[in-house]
């Protein structure tokens, strides 16, 4: 690689921490869409679980041609390919729209997806290229709490225009005039991305440099890879089914909450979520990352039961306050899985990003749950994943080469 100056790598670390704050923007609206598409299309709630299995469903299928895409032409050109499947996939929801089919929608959030499963892809191995390897997590924690502002804005500005009074017997109208916002920015970046130059990446953030010289038929053979696949699919399982189906939760527990009053507390879990990775991030300075995620991961054990209880009042609180820990999840056991695995960084990551596909299967399972026993008892599926997670990181705690 050549030499790069400090100022390129800085100039490369905010571009690419600003592509976070998109995937985080588009994240954050699906969640109120899933609620909106059963008012509006009067659609179940284990079907509305669709919206998710499409969208994390595109991760698992285009992250590995994204990470041929990278070792092909480089991180630029996989994030300029990413960015114009968004943009895309935005276009497409105005038509989808219009018809007001849900399976056209459907598709049009798939390709959304596809688009960011590159950018994914690529941007979470390229931050922890672009400085100190001992300082990988903390970076990508600092890069992924703009994903966090990203999806408590959505939220916010979704509520606003799809559950407002005046928007009542708007139908999609208030859908397609996001996503053509969405798409305009998002063509506006692509630009900027073009123009800009990038310094590429190299090996040098991997902590354990014995692997450097890893070969495919390793890769899985390393505990601390395989186990953070496992515990990157049941985190995002655990997210996105929170996630999902908070408002179902609050409107359904609470009769006096509306849809539009359940949307605001979700982009107050929104801000917890955002507030989790400033305070996670400023922590690992002083404790190490897989302590922390431990702890974390732990701390939403006891919270997630807690709701599955249904206490009066506290049950939701709890709720909210699960976002504050699964803060530094995504983030930490990214940059603990791919520590060391040298030439095989982009393969690796490509594989962790597929494991988000947790989030396209297990959803329409809490659905069902919810449809069948209802909605209190269908978050007794991220405890089980919150404590694979508090498994993965207490092993490294206790063995940091497990």
């Amino acid at each position: 690689m050549r030499s790069v100056p400090a100022n390129g790598y800085r100039l490369a670390f905010i571009l690419v921490t600003s592509l976070f704050f998109m995937w985080g923007f588009s994240y954050g609206l699906l969640d109120v869409l899933n609620k909106h598409f059963q008012e509006t299309l009067q659609v179940t709630r284990a079907r509305s679980a669709w919206l998710q299995a499409a969208y994390f469903g595109a991760y698992f299928l285009m992250a590995m041609p994204a990470a041929s895409v990278i070792g092909w032409r480089g991180y630029k050109f996989a994030i300029l390919c990413g960015l114009l499947l968004f943009a895309s996939g935005a276009l497409l929801v105005i038509p989808s729209t219009m018809a007001e089919s849900f399976p056209f929608f459907l598709a049009a959030i798939f390709v959304v997806a596809s688009g960011l499963a590159f950018l994914e892809t690529a941007a979470n191995p390229y931050v922890t290229l672009l400085g100190d390897p001992s300082r990988a997590a903390r970076r990508l924690n600092l890069s992924q709490s703009f994903n966090g502002l990203g999806q408590f804005v959505a939220p916010v500005m979704a509520a606003s225009l799809l559950f407002a009074p005046e928007e009542i017997g708007a139908g999609q109208a208030p859908v397609r005039m996001i996503y053509a916002a969405i798409a305009a920015v998002v063509i506006l970046v692509a630009v900027v991305t073009w123009r800009t130059e990038m310094p590429d990446g190299d090996g040098r953030a991997n902590a354990l440099p014995e692997a450097a010289s890893a070969g495919n038929g390793t890769l899985w053979s390393r505990p601390r890879f395989a186990w953070g696949v496992a515990a990157q699919f049941c985190y995002v399982a655990a997210q996105v089914g929170v996630g999902a189906f908070f408002i179902n939760y609050a409107t359904e527990q609470y009769a006096d909450i509306s849809s539009a009053d359940a949307a605001r507390l979700l982009a107050i879990g929104m801000l917890c979520f955002l507030t989790g990775r400033f305070v996670g991030t400023a922590l690992m300075s002083r404790i190490a990352p897989e302590r922390l995620l431990t702890g974390y991961a732990i701390a939403n054990v006891i919270l997630a039961l807690i709701v599955v209880a249904g206490i009066e009042r506290v049950s939701l609180v709890a709720l909210v306050a699960i976002f504050f820990f699964m803060s530094i999840m995504f983030p930490t056991i990214f940059a603990l899985a791919i520590g060391g695995l040298g030439t095989q960084t982009k393969r690796g990551s490509s594989f962790l990003v597929m494991s988000i596909v947790g989030g396209a299967i297990v959803p329409y399972f809490m659905g069902w749950i919810a449809d069948e026993r209802g909605i209190a008892l269908a978050f007794a599926v991220p405890v089980a994943c919150f404590a694979v997670v508090a498994g993965y990181g207490w092993t490294l705690c206790r063995s940091p080469d497990a």
